[in-house]
């Protein structure tokens, strides 16, 4: 490609000259619609990114009639608002993203999926996609559905198959070194609580105990939860029952993991002597824990960051992802 000379800000012909494919192309890659290879799109994220180009908002609102928003998408059975606040998981997520939010001047607007009826509401909520869209929690068909319906850019926080943009964390390696690190204490009868299967979180982080427990040569003992409280304390309550002599939990949540360590100490379980507990998030869940819970970090923040920034700036396509690592953070649980 050969660069324009620039004396004033880049226009959308710019970038279709640099990137050398058509004006009407470059809008359709810009907007996440239809009707541009997988090429076409990848050529125009470059001379996007090499040129510096940033859409004029207000124009788009004018041409539209629509004011411009970014959603955030979420995929919860909960339909009581107060799942928002008791979940710090989803504090993080927006403290990740208002930072450019309020820079680029676009408001939030949050929406909830209902397991119940997913997919009609897919569909519907992905009509209404102006400047973009971030999904948690989305289930792989139905955000790769999300995204092929949508009428501007999409980019998931949770694992999302092919299709869809994506910003995730290293999951499975650190679920793996949970399990690692238990083993390393000398801990051998280690179970594991994990979330759904319909959340690509969870499904990485079962894969990454699993990958663990073949490796050290230790049996697998598990049982599931939903990332709440509650299925936390119900699943560690299981465990205990099923396997008495177990001296190690990774839990694969902070929250979850608070009610774990309520479900031991209602057993008379001392932490870690006993049984030494892991988490996973580095939620303030995890600080606020008696003990302090030794936990895997993922970073929310600069996960949510890293996919408000790629929204905006037009540089995703399908098959699009970027992966941030976890690390152990020691405590006194484990």
């Amino acid at each position: 490609m050969t660069r324009p000379a620039q004396s004033t800000r880049p226009t959308i012909d710019d970038v279709a000259r640099l990137a050398g494919v058509s004006r009407a192309t470059t809008s359709r890659a810009l907007n996440g619609q239809p009707g541009a290879s997988a090429q076409s799109r990848e050529r125009v994220a470059r001379a996007v990114a090499e040129l510096g180009y940033r859409a004029d908002e207000a124009a788009r609102e004018l041409a539209s009639g629509r004011r411009r928003t970014v959603d955030l998408v979420i995929y919860t059975g909960d339909d009581d608002i107060t799942w928002l606040g008791a979940d710090p998981y989803y504090g993080r997520i927006l403290a990740g993203l208002l930072p450019t939010l309020d820079r680029e001047g676009l408001p939030l607007q949050i929406r909830r999926v209902d397991p119940s009826d997913a997919l009609s509401q897919v569909v519907a909520l992905a009509s209404l996609v102006t400047a973009g869209a971030v999904l948690v929690s989305l289930p792989p068909a139905l955000a790769s559905a999300f995204t092929r319906r949508a009428r501007g850019p999409v980019v998931s926080l949770t694992p999302a198959g092919e299709v869809t943009p994506t910003v995730s964390a290293a999951n499975r390696e650190g679920a793996s070194a949970a399990i690692t690190h238990l083993h390393t204490l000398g801990r051998r009868r280690i179970a594991a609580v994990h979330g759904p299967d319909d959340n690509g979180c969870a499904a990485a982080r079962r894969l990454g105990h699993l990958d663990a427990a073949a490796t050290l040569g230790i049996d697998v003992f598990e049982a599931d939860g939903d990332f709440s409280r509650d299925g936390g304390y119900q699943a560690a309550a299981e465990l205990l029952e099923r396997h008495p002599d177990l001296d190690a939990l990774f839990v694969t949540s902070d929250v979850m993991a608070t009610g774990a360590v309520q479900a031991l100490t209602d057993r008379g379980r001392r932490i870690p002597q006993d049984v030494a507990l892991i988490g996973f998030d580095d939620s303030i869940a995890a600080t606020f824990a008696n003990p302090p819970l030794t936990t895997i970090r993922q970073p929310v923040e600069e996960m949510a960051a890293a996919a408000i920034d790629a929204l905006l700036s037009g540089t995703t396509h399908p098959g699009w992802s970027t992966s941030f690592a976890c690390g152990l953070v020691e405590r006194a649980s484990a």
